[in-house]
């Protein structure tokens, strides 16, 4: 391997959000498709919540699945439920790598669920 002068290390700030960055993936990923009604919502959130924690340096997960879109998905349904898509979700992450604390969050803007870093705390 060759070193390169003008690259350095990741600092715990960049680590720390790029842990965060991979949950976010996962959650989406992995659950992208997953049948989800109103009377659902609940244990899902908690099975997403509990998945994600299991993950290095993930402090806390939030998941709101925002039933108010699932009903509203639902009322013209003949079908009792629908595939979960983002913008269905309300997520909060929180990763702590080193000393260093990444908030993230995901939430609809403009029709699409974005995910981005709300602060960064500790070491940078």
């Amino acid at each position: 391997m060759t070193t390169d002068s003008t690259r350095s290390d990741p600092t715990d700030a960049e680590a720390a959000c790029f842990e965060a960055g991979i949950k976010f993936g996962t959650l989406y990923h992995q659950f992208a498709g997953t049948p989800v009604a109103p009377d659902s919502a609940a244990s899902l959130e908690t099975a997403m919540e509990e998945a994600i924690e299991n993950q290095p340096h993930c402090t806390d997960v939030t998941v709101d699945v925002r039933t108010d879109e699932l009903e509203t998905e639902l009322a013209d349904s003949a079908a009792d439920y629908t595939e979960l898509t983002g913008r269905f979700l309300e997520v909060e992450i929180v990763v702590d790598y080193e000393d260093c604390e990444v908030v993230t969050r995901m939430e609809m803007e403009d029709g699409y669920p974005l995910m981005r870093v709300e602060s960064v705390r500790g070491r940078q």
